[in-house]
């Protein structure tokens, strides 16, 4: 555990068009919060109220101390709220899903079609002996079949575990191997810049000494077919042949588990997150209703793949509880050029976008040009996921993207929260920097060590003072691993990040508590002294690791990459020096900075600076199954 530290909080804030509050579902975020203080089980009651369930709660929740259960003894299947009900509600022809290849080949499925494929693909399942309770690795390209295999799962009970498709077989078969998956579905390949790059190679390889697997599903993309070895592997479309069309939703237990994902933490091995069927459900209906704003017109387009809880919440289960049109695409932002994705919001009328703090830097880097060709009018919400917004990528993306007039949701929550937790919801006022504040329903803090509250503009560590209903209920297999996020500060859930709260309650996040650097006795989020060098004219990203230091404790090293039109010299780099000094002040100035071509980065675009660290200081780097390349 670290000390508080002191921060520079820059109070700018940014005020959206007035007629963005008057139209959202959440038109007084004063007035809701402070009702759900009063009465928090009370509010979580009138959103589950929304939803369809078989059979009514007993209790809304039952507390002891670190384990939660919510709306207990209800029965219900989310499959029912994200199709049945909008196919037997009016919506059986809305177009459910878009789907957009790498090559730019298009799908259109309606909730009657999705509905129709889910329930066959639920009976092929049936059909190789899935029952409910049994474990579904999902291992696939981003393409329709892989949101299908998951509601299939959840429609028969089993529960699924998606893994990227980015994986490699070393980090599948890890996986495989702790959720005891029966079953593998995967694909013959998935397509990246035009490019082939084969996935059930992996998959061969990765159920190597995994007896568990007894069939491995594939969907064949590519021509000519790939053969099938017929002992084990079985065609995807295949096994939906000779099966009835119809399938009733399994009757679920509120607390029934309905999916593993796993997440890697800074040490050990990944961490299997376990959610339970109805208070996920709620959660992330919630949310998507009443932070992302999402309405009946919406095309909503979330940029992350399923494979991560961003997907599972905000691609998924959030959207199509809602009766929404999602927008889903195999492409990259880059490729075939760095435009593709600004066409595709103007070709579909994309209303809600949803993205990485990461993406935008790069869109930065590459020039306004590139957006300035395609008309966006068509925005109205901007979102931001994975880790803290910097105020230049904020301001950017509000100016060049939203056009001033779109709300920014800086959003902040984890795997294990299942959905949201703090945001600036739509209408109230922008701080660049900051999250904002606690949701309705969820209570936050910034705490010492002894889990007291710190003063405003002092550093200290996040934590959740009480359950919310898409809280994680264990980690898969090790429950220990679980308890220690209620036990470690007080009862309080700690986020295991570092954070910052002004005199209005916003709360900045300052990084991960582990990448917190120890100069001369003050200690400084990684974060903080990274956002100051992004706000330099000529960076586009930069990292930040300490090194050990006889007199300092620690030495800031800083790995830079430039903006096009910016070239790396010896002036740049006590110029840079010098800005993070008048930003922060002298103790946060690196005494090295390296200009970089690239950062090493997960999947999901977190920057792995335990790996920077690591080739800097010739260390170990550990587990390195979640590194992009």
């Amino acid at each position: 555990m670290s000390e508080n530290f002191d921060v520079k909080l820059d109070n700018e804030s940014y005020l959206p068009d007035p007629s963005v509050k008057e139209n959202s579902w959440m038109q007084d975020y004063e007035k809701v919060y402070s009702e759900s203080l009063k009465d928090p089980e009370k509010h979580w009651e009138s959103v589950a109220e929304e939803l369809e369930w078989f059979e009514k709660w007993d209790k809304v929740m039952e507390w002891d101390h670190p384990y939660a259960k919510w709306f207990t003894n209800a029965r219900m299947n989310i499959t029912y709220n994200c199709l049945d009900r909008h196919v037997f509600n009016g919506k059986r022809n809305k177009v459910a899903m878009i789907w957009v290849g790498d090559g730019g080949e298009e799908q259109v499925i309606t909730y009657r079609q999705l509905y129709r494929e889910v329930m066959r693909f639920a009976n092929g399942l049936k059909s190789l002996g899935v029952e409910k309770g049994d474990k579904v690795c999902i291992y696939m390209p981003q393409v329709p079949e892989q949101i299908v295999a998951m509601l299939a799962c959840a429609r028969i009970g089993a529960i699924h575990s998606v893994v990227f498709g980015g994986f490699g077989a070393k980090a599948l078969h890890s996986r495989i191997k702790d959720a005891q998956a029966k079953i593998v579905i995967t694909a013959d390949a998935t397509l990246r810049r035009g490019k082939r790059i084969d996935l059930k190679s992996l998959v061969d390889e990765a159920v190597v000494n995994a007896s568990c697997v007894e069939k491995i599903v594939v969907l064949r993309r590519m021509t000519p077919q790939m053969e099938l070895f017929s002992e084990i592997e079985v065609d995807f479309y295949e096994i939906m042949e000779d099966v009835d069309k119809e399938c009733e939703p399994e009757m679920m237990d509120s607390e029934d588990p309905l999916f593993i994902l796993y997440t890697s933490g800074t040490t050990g091995p990944a961490k299997g997150i376990v959610h339970a069927c109805g208070g996920y459900m709620v959660g992330t209906y919630y949310t998507t209703k009443n932070i992302l704003d999402l309405k009946e017109n919406d095309v909503m387009w979330c940029t992350a793949d399923p494979g991560w809880i961003t997907g599972h919440s905000y691609i998924v289960y959030g959207p199509l509880s809602m009766g929404a049109t999602i927008l889903i695409s195999e492409t990259t932002p880059d490729h075939p050029d760095p435009g593709v994705w600004w066409s595709m919001i103007e070709e579909f009328d994309v209303s809600v976008f949803y993205t990485a703090p990461t993406a935008i830097r790069m869109f930065m880097r590459m020039g306004e040009e590139w957006p300035g060709k395609y008309n966006l009018s068509s925005l109205r919400v901007l979102g931001s996921v994975g880790e803290p917004l910097n105020p230049e990528a904020f301001k950017w993306y509000y100016r060049v993207i939203g056009k001033e007039k779109c709300p920014i949701l800086d959003t902040w929550w984890q795997t294990e929260t299942g959905m949201h937790m703090l945001t600036t919801p739509v209408g109230e006022p922008m701080k660049p920097g900051f999250t904002g504040r606690p949701i309705p329903g969820v209570i936050a803090d910034v705490v010492d060590e002894n889990g007291d509250p710190v003063p405003a503009g002092t550093g200290g560590f996040l934590v959740i003072k009480q359950p919310w209903p898409s809280m994680m209920r264990t980690v898969h297999g090790n429950d220990e691993r679980y308890r220690q996020y209620w036990t470690t500060i007080q009862n309080y859930y700690s986020a295991g990040d570092l954070a910052v709260k002004d005199e209005d309650g916003y709360i900045m996040i300052q990084g991960r508590s582990d990448d917190v650097l120890i100069v001369a006795g003050h200690n400084i989020g990684s974060a903080e002294v990274e956002s100051a060098l992004v706000s330099h004219e000529a960076v586009a990203e930069a990292a930040v690791i300490g090194k050990p230091d006889p007199l300092k404790g620690d030495s800031i090293k800083a790995f830079v990459i430039l903006r096009m039109g910016f070239t790396p010299s010896d002036k740049l780099k006590p110029d840079l020096m010098y800005h993070v000094r008048m930003n922060l002040g002298p103790i946060a100035m690196p005494s090295e900075i390296e200009f970089v071509d690239s950062l090493p980065k997960t999947r999901s675009g977190k920057i792995m600076r335990r790996l920077l660290k690591a080739q800097e200081l010739g260390m170990d780097p550990g587990d390195l199954s979640t590194l992009e390349d």
